[in-house]
């Protein structure tokens, strides 16, 4: 029905159109997008705890670390330390395979304002297939989304653990408790709590992030709406259209729109559950409500 679209009625005509090959890979983005935020979230997470915990030692080397790697991290604009941090990562990677597997190697690694290594040291190969380049820049985005945000996530979960009472963490260790066991099973549960608040609306942010795949070559639903909404002519498509760019970001802004709330909804639902019973401003709040209601 799609092979000669000039003989299609406006329904079939986008019938067809809404499912060429290049409207499936703008379908398939989506899950791109959805994948990248169930991988970095847990490890920015992680990436935050231990960055938290360093920043709280009382070992000043490695506070000194914790809290160079939130404060360089936090003072630099995302899209600079994305744009920058992502060439130097896939040099050092190609560095280090070119030292390991061309160390006979006679030129300069560095030529002026070019960086050249062996043939067998680029990452993907010359010759990888083209799933291998595309999960190789999804790697470097993971990488990279996870460092940034998990310097937000430290900054966030390290006042969070100062805002647990320290007459706490001293009734515990009064108690017998060594210093691992009170921060593990005293400090850490309650922490959560005060956290949650800052590391939702760093979800948030963090959704509002994916758009910066298209800076980093991952074709993303930005990338596919810009390319598919772009004004199309019959020597480019057999779907030639205006400029419909315009409705593809709407399409966008709907997304992240309905995702957004979505998100909200679940971890309001999470805070009454971690706050339910806890001696704060929302457990109190909760408490309150359920004395009002019985009255």
């Amino acid at each position: 029905m799609c092979s000669d679209p000039s003989t299609l009625n406006d329904l079939s005509w986008f019938v067809c159109y809404l499912t060429t090959g290049k409207h499936l890979s703008f379908y398939a983005s989506f899950g791109t997008v959805l994948l990248l935020l169930a991988v970095t979230a847990p490890v920015a997470l992680l990436l935050g705890f231990g960055g938290a915990m360093l920043a709280r030692s009382r070992v000043a080397p490695l506070s000194w670390a914790g809290q160079s790697y939130i404060s360089i991290v936090r003072g630099v604009p995302d899209i600079a330390f994305f744009l920058f941090f992502v060439i130097a990562l896939d040099q050092a990677f190609e560095y280090v395979r070119h030292r390991v597997l061309c160390p006979d190697w006679g030129q300069a690694v560095y030529q002026g304002n070019d960086f050249v290594v062996c043939p067998a040291a680029k990452l993907p190969l010359s010759s990888a297939p083209q799933w291998e380049h595309e999960v190789y820049g999804f790697l470097l985005a993971v990488i990279t989304f996870s460092l940034v945000f998990g310097a937000f996530a430290a900054n966030v979960l390290h006042g969070a653990m100062r805002a647990v009472p320290r007459a706490q963490i001293e009734t515990a260790e009064a108690y017998g408790m060594t210093q691992r066991q009170a921060f593990w099973r005293v400090l850490v549960p309650q922490m959560w709590v005060y956290a949650l608040p800052g590391l939702s609306n760093l979800w948030m942010v963090l959704i509002k992030a994916t758009p910066l795949l298209f800076l980093l070559g991952v074709e993303d639903i930005v990338y596919w709406a810009r390319d598919l909404g772009g004004s199309k002519t019959p020597q480019f498509t057999d779907y030639p259209h205006g400029d419909w760019r315009m409705w593809y970001f709407l399409f966008l802004l709907v997304f992240y729109l309905a995702f957004t709330k979505v998100s909200e909804v679940l971890l309001n639902r999470l805070m009454r559950r971690l706050t339910h019973g806890q001696a704060i401003a929302g457990g109190e709040a909760q408490r309150k409500s359920a004395l009002e209601g019985a009255a």
